[in-house]
Protein backbone atom coordinates (compact mmCIF):
# COMPACT_ATOMS: atom_id res chain seq x y z
CA UNK A 1 0.00 0.00 0.00
CA UNK A 2 1.54 3.30 -0.92
CA UNK A 3 1.39 5.45 2.15
CA UNK A 4 1.84 9.51 1.98
CA UNK A 5 4.46 9.82 4.81
CA UNK A 6 2.87 13.28 6.24
CA UNK A 7 -0.46 14.03 4.51
CA UNK A 8 -2.10 17.22 6.02
CA UNK A 9 -4.29 17.36 8.97
CA UNK A 10 -7.13 19.63 6.29
CA UNK A 11 -10.50 18.82 4.44
CA UNK A 12 -12.82 20.96 3.22
CA UNK A 13 -14.30 24.58 4.70
CA UNK A 14 -16.92 26.60 4.68
CA UNK A 15 -16.31 30.01 3.94
CA UNK A 16 -17.75 32.52 6.25
CA UNK A 17 -20.34 33.85 3.38
CA UNK A 18 -21.48 30.52 2.38
CA UNK A 19 -22.79 29.71 6.42
CA UNK A 20 -26.63 29.56 6.14
CA UNK A 21 -27.94 33.73 7.10
CA UNK A 22 -29.67 33.27 9.95
CA UNK A 23 -26.72 31.46 11.54
CA UNK A 24 -24.36 34.42 10.32
CA UNK A 25 -27.41 36.78 11.37
CA UNK A 26 -27.56 35.43 15.17
CA UNK A 27 -23.57 35.34 15.44
CA UNK A 28 -23.76 38.62 15.08
CA UNK A 29 -26.44 39.34 17.27
CA UNK A 30 -24.67 37.92 20.07
CA UNK A 31 -21.89 39.50 19.70
CA UNK A 32 -23.13 42.88 18.97
CA UNK A 33 -21.75 44.13 15.74
CA UNK A 34 -21.34 43.31 11.93
CA UNK A 35 -18.91 40.55 11.29
CA UNK A 36 -16.06 42.66 8.83
CA UNK A 37 -13.49 40.33 8.65
CA UNK A 38 -13.48 36.51 8.85
CA UNK A 39 -10.58 34.23 8.07
CA UNK A 40 -11.38 30.99 7.48
CA UNK A 41 -8.86 28.23 9.45
CA UNK A 42 -7.81 25.29 7.80
CA UNK A 43 -6.91 22.84 10.32
CA UNK A 44 -8.96 19.93 11.11
CA UNK A 45 -11.42 17.34 8.84
CA UNK A 46 -14.98 17.99 8.86
CA UNK A 47 -16.27 19.83 6.31
CA UNK A 48 -17.56 23.31 8.19
CA UNK A 49 -17.42 26.33 8.45
CA UNK A 50 -14.30 27.44 11.08
CA UNK A 51 -13.91 31.06 11.32
CA UNK A 52 -11.64 33.61 13.55
CA UNK A 53 -14.03 36.65 13.12
CA UNK A 54 -13.34 40.36 13.93
CA UNK A 55 -16.94 43.05 14.57
CA UNK A 56 -17.41 46.11 13.28
CA UNK A 57 -16.61 47.01 16.76
CA UNK A 58 -13.06 45.20 17.50
CA UNK A 59 -14.66 41.96 19.02
CA UNK A 60 -13.49 38.93 18.20
CA UNK A 61 -14.70 34.92 18.81
CA UNK A 62 -13.64 31.79 16.74
CA UNK A 63 -16.88 30.66 15.04
CA UNK A 64 -17.49 26.66 14.23
CA UNK A 65 -20.57 25.95 12.03
CA UNK A 66 -22.01 23.03 9.88
CA UNK A 67 -24.68 22.58 8.04
CA UNK A 68 -26.81 19.18 6.98
CA UNK A 69 -24.48 18.11 4.57
CA UNK A 70 -22.41 17.05 2.83
CA UNK A 71 -21.24 14.64 5.90
CA UNK A 72 -24.83 14.00 7.95
CA UNK A 73 -22.10 12.53 11.03
CA UNK A 74 -20.41 16.35 11.61
CA UNK A 75 -23.69 17.88 13.06
CA UNK A 76 -24.24 15.19 15.70
CA UNK A 77 -20.40 15.85 16.71
CA UNK A 78 -20.92 19.36 17.23
CA UNK A 79 -23.72 18.78 19.41
CA UNK A 80 -21.80 16.30 20.91
CA UNK A 81 -18.72 19.66 21.55
CA UNK A 82 -21.66 22.08 22.07
CA UNK A 83 -22.70 20.08 25.40
CA UNK A 84 -19.17 19.20 26.39
CA UNK A 85 -17.68 22.81 26.02
CA UNK A 86 -20.95 24.47 27.99
CA UNK A 87 -19.83 21.73 30.64
CA UNK A 88 -15.67 22.36 31.13
CA UNK A 89 -14.21 24.10 33.88
CA UNK A 90 -12.54 27.02 33.60
CA UNK A 91 -9.39 24.87 34.70
CA UNK A 92 -9.54 23.31 31.74
CA UNK A 93 -7.36 24.36 28.67
CA UNK A 94 -9.72 24.66 26.30
CA UNK A 95 -11.11 28.37 24.82
CA UNK A 96 -14.01 28.66 26.54
CA UNK A 97 -17.97 28.94 24.86
CA UNK A 98 -19.70 32.19 24.56
CA UNK A 99 -22.84 30.76 23.05
CA UNK A 100 -24.10 27.40 21.16
CA UNK A 101 -27.11 26.81 19.01
CA UNK A 102 -29.09 25.21 16.27
CA UNK A 103 -31.00 26.83 13.67
CA UNK A 104 -32.85 25.79 10.41
CA UNK A 105 -30.37 22.13 10.44
CA UNK A 106 -27.17 24.16 11.39
CA UNK A 107 -25.02 23.75 14.64
CA UNK A 108 -22.83 26.93 15.80
CA UNK A 109 -20.57 26.86 18.58
CA UNK A 110 -19.01 30.81 19.37
CA UNK A 111 -15.69 29.89 21.35
CA UNK A 112 -13.10 33.35 22.46
CA UNK A 113 -10.57 33.85 19.98
CA UNK A 114 -7.14 32.48 21.11
CA UNK A 115 -4.46 34.21 19.74
CA UNK A 116 -1.64 31.01 18.98
CA UNK A 117 -0.71 28.92 16.56
CA UNK A 118 -0.94 25.51 15.89
CA UNK A 119 2.55 23.40 17.05
CA UNK A 120 5.05 23.29 13.97
CA UNK A 121 4.79 20.27 12.03
CA UNK A 122 7.38 18.37 11.36
CA UNK A 123 7.34 18.78 15.16
CA UNK A 124 9.75 20.55 17.05
CA UNK A 125 11.14 18.98 20.19
CA UNK A 126 10.64 21.64 22.29
CA UNK A 127 7.19 22.76 21.32
CA UNK A 128 6.38 18.67 21.48
CA UNK A 129 7.96 18.44 25.36
CA UNK A 130 5.50 21.84 26.18
CA UNK A 131 2.56 19.51 25.10
CA UNK A 132 3.51 16.45 26.63
CA UNK A 133 3.75 17.91 29.82
CA UNK A 134 0.32 20.05 28.93
CA UNK A 135 -1.41 16.80 28.63
CA UNK A 136 0.00 15.23 31.43
CA UNK A 137 -1.31 18.37 33.42
CA UNK A 138 -4.31 17.94 32.02
CA UNK A 139 -5.15 14.65 32.62
CA UNK A 140 -4.15 15.16 36.40
CA UNK A 141 -6.71 18.27 36.64
CA UNK A 142 -9.39 15.82 34.72
CA UNK A 143 -8.98 13.16 37.39
CA UNK A 144 -11.75 12.51 38.70
CA UNK A 145 -13.79 13.47 35.42
CA UNK A 146 -15.02 16.83 36.53
CA UNK A 147 -18.02 16.84 34.03
CA UNK A 148 -20.93 14.15 32.77
CA UNK A 149 -19.51 12.19 29.75
CA UNK A 150 -20.15 8.90 27.91
CA UNK A 151 -17.51 6.12 28.65
CA UNK A 152 -15.11 5.36 26.68
CA UNK A 153 -16.12 1.88 25.69
CA UNK A 154 -19.33 3.47 24.50
CA UNK A 155 -17.84 6.38 22.75
CA UNK A 156 -15.35 3.88 20.70
CA UNK A 157 -17.09 0.50 20.73
CA UNK A 158 -18.30 -0.05 16.96
CA UNK A 159 -15.15 1.74 15.96
CA UNK A 160 -12.69 -0.35 18.22
CA UNK A 161 -13.57 -3.47 16.19
CA UNK A 162 -11.29 -3.43 13.24
CA UNK A 163 -8.91 -6.50 13.84
CA UNK A 164 -12.19 -8.40 13.83
CA UNK A 165 -13.83 -7.17 11.36
CA UNK A 166 -11.23 -7.53 8.92
CA UNK A 167 -11.24 -11.85 9.84
CA UNK A 168 -14.10 -11.57 8.11
CA UNK A 169 -13.28 -9.77 5.21
CA UNK A 170 -10.82 -10.04 1.91
CA UNK A 171 -7.68 -8.87 3.75
CA UNK A 172 -5.94 -8.15 0.31
CA UNK A 173 -3.06 -5.80 1.00
CA UNK A 174 -2.94 -6.03 4.45
CA UNK A 175 0.52 -6.13 6.38
CA UNK A 176 2.52 -9.46 6.27
CA UNK A 177 2.58 -9.19 9.99
CA UNK A 178 -0.64 -8.04 10.80
CA UNK A 179 -2.55 -10.87 8.20
CA UNK A 180 -0.12 -13.95 10.04
CA UNK A 181 -1.44 -12.66 13.48
CA UNK A 182 -4.88 -11.84 12.54
CA UNK A 183 -6.43 -14.13 15.12
CA UNK A 184 -4.27 -12.90 18.15
CA UNK A 185 -4.71 -9.54 16.92
CA UNK A 186 -8.66 -9.70 17.43
CA UNK A 187 -8.49 -11.32 20.44
CA UNK A 188 -6.06 -8.82 21.90
CA UNK A 189 -7.73 -6.11 20.38
CA UNK A 190 -11.01 -7.49 22.12
CA UNK A 191 -9.96 -6.33 25.64
CA UNK A 192 -9.88 -2.69 24.75
CA UNK A 193 -12.44 -1.62 26.81
CA UNK A 194 -11.78 -3.12 30.09
CA UNK A 195 -7.53 -1.75 29.58
CA UNK A 196 -8.88 1.61 28.68
CA UNK A 197 -11.70 1.89 31.40
CA UNK A 198 -11.06 4.34 34.06
CA UNK A 199 -12.65 7.58 35.83
CA UNK A 200 -10.49 10.52 34.00
CA UNK A 201 -11.86 12.74 31.87
CA UNK A 202 -10.32 12.43 28.08
CA UNK A 203 -9.92 14.56 24.70
CA UNK A 204 -9.77 11.77 23.13
CA UNK A 205 -8.64 12.97 19.77
CA UNK A 206 -5.59 14.91 20.20
CA UNK A 207 -3.46 15.99 16.96
CA UNK A 208 -1.16 19.12 16.35
CA UNK A 209 -4.05 20.70 14.68
CA UNK A 210 -6.07 20.46 17.95
CA UNK A 211 -3.64 21.98 19.94
CA UNK A 212 -2.97 25.86 20.27
CA UNK A 213 0.29 27.52 21.48
CA UNK A 214 -0.67 30.91 22.98
CA UNK A 215 2.58 32.54 24.33
CA UNK A 216 3.08 29.87 27.77
CA UNK A 217 0.35 28.09 27.82
CA UNK A 218 -0.80 25.03 25.59
CA UNK A 219 -5.01 25.13 24.58
CA UNK A 220 -6.87 21.97 23.68
CA UNK A 221 -9.12 22.61 20.86
CA UNK A 222 -12.28 20.67 19.55
CA UNK A 223 -13.71 18.17 22.15
CA UNK A 224 -16.86 16.23 20.76
CA UNK A 225 -14.95 12.84 21.34
CA UNK A 226 -14.49 14.03 25.35
CA UNK A 227 -15.50 10.91 27.28
CA UNK A 228 -14.59 9.04 30.50
CA UNK A 229 -11.59 6.62 30.36
CA UNK A 230 -8.02 5.64 31.72
CA UNK A 231 -5.77 8.45 32.09
CA UNK A 232 -2.86 7.61 29.53
CA UNK A 233 -5.79 7.33 26.76
CA UNK A 234 -5.06 10.59 25.36
CA UNK A 235 -0.91 9.86 25.12
CA UNK A 236 -1.44 6.44 23.53
CA UNK A 237 -4.13 8.10 20.75
CA UNK A 238 -1.98 11.20 19.90
CA UNK A 239 1.32 9.48 19.49
CA UNK A 240 1.05 7.71 16.37
CA UNK A 241 0.01 11.31 14.90
CA UNK A 242 3.16 12.69 16.03
CA UNK A 243 5.41 10.29 14.99
CA UNK A 244 3.89 10.53 11.58
CA UNK A 245 4.13 13.78 11.50
CA UNK A 246 7.97 14.10 11.93
CA UNK A 247 8.00 13.41 15.95
CA UNK A 248 10.25 10.59 17.85
CA UNK A 249 8.28 7.28 17.37
CA UNK A 250 5.73 6.17 20.30
CA UNK A 251 7.92 3.64 22.07
CA UNK A 252 10.56 6.73 22.59
CA UNK A 253 8.44 9.08 24.50
CA UNK A 254 5.48 7.00 26.43
CA UNK A 255 6.22 6.09 29.75
CA UNK A 256 6.16 2.52 31.26
CA UNK A 257 2.89 2.13 32.38
CA UNK A 258 0.33 -0.40 32.13
CA UNK A 259 2.11 -2.09 29.93
CA UNK A 260 -1.04 -4.84 29.33
CA UNK A 261 -3.72 -2.83 28.93
CA UNK A 262 -1.46 -0.12 27.34
CA UNK A 263 -0.78 -2.66 24.58
CA UNK A 264 -4.49 -3.52 24.02
CA UNK A 265 -5.50 -0.23 23.67
CA UNK A 266 -3.11 -0.02 20.78
CA UNK A 267 -4.14 -3.05 19.02
CA UNK A 268 -7.34 -1.00 18.90
CA UNK A 269 -5.84 1.80 17.58
CA UNK A 270 -3.85 -0.22 14.91
CA UNK A 271 -7.22 -2.11 14.12
CA UNK A 272 -9.16 0.94 13.49
CA UNK A 273 -6.36 2.68 11.13
CA UNK A 274 -6.15 -0.32 9.54
CA UNK A 275 -9.57 -1.31 8.65
CA UNK A 276 -11.06 2.70 8.21
CA UNK A 277 -8.13 3.16 5.42
CA UNK A 278 -9.06 0.57 3.61
CA UNK A 279 -12.88 2.63 3.16
CA UNK A 280 -13.87 5.09 0.93
CA UNK A 281 -13.25 8.93 1.97
CA UNK A 282 -16.51 9.75 4.07
CA UNK A 283 -18.94 12.05 2.51
CA UNK A 284 -17.41 15.59 2.43
CA UNK A 285 -13.71 14.85 4.01
CA UNK A 286 -11.85 13.41 1.34
CA UNK A 287 -8.09 13.71 3.22
CA UNK A 288 -8.77 11.81 6.19
CA UNK A 289 -8.07 8.38 5.12
CA UNK A 290 -4.60 9.01 3.74
CA UNK A 291 -4.33 10.72 7.30
CA UNK A 292 -5.32 7.54 9.02
CA UNK A 293 -3.44 5.46 6.68
CA UNK A 294 -0.33 7.66 7.56
CA UNK A 295 -0.83 6.83 11.77
CA UNK A 296 -1.39 3.36 11.18
CA UNK A 297 1.87 2.94 9.93
CA UNK A 298 3.32 4.18 13.20
CA UNK A 299 0.50 2.76 15.20
CA UNK A 300 0.95 -0.75 13.58
CA UNK A 301 5.15 -0.82 14.13
CA UNK A 302 4.49 0.45 17.73
CA UNK A 303 2.40 -2.71 18.43
CA UNK A 304 4.39 -5.03 16.96
CA UNK A 305 7.37 -3.66 19.48
CA UNK A 306 5.02 -3.99 21.90
CA UNK A 307 3.88 -7.64 21.09
CA UNK A 308 7.13 -8.98 20.15
CA UNK A 309 5.51 -11.08 17.47
CA UNK A 310 7.47 -12.13 14.68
Amino acid sequence: MNVETNPPATGSRVPWQDVHPLVRERVEHFLGGRVVAAHTQPGGFSPAAAVRIVTEGGRRAFVKAVGPGPNPDTPRLFRSELKIAAALPESVPAPRLLAGFEAEGWVALVFEDVEGAHPEVPWRRDQLDRVLAAIGEMSAALTPAPIAAPPIAEVFGESFAGWRRLLDEDADGLDPWALRHLDELAELESGWAAAAAGDSLVHADLRADNILLAGDRVFFVDWPWACVGAPWFDLVGMLPSVGMQGGPPPHEIFPDVDPAAVTSVVAALAGFFAEHARLPDPPGIPTVRAFQRAQGVVALDWLKRRTGWV
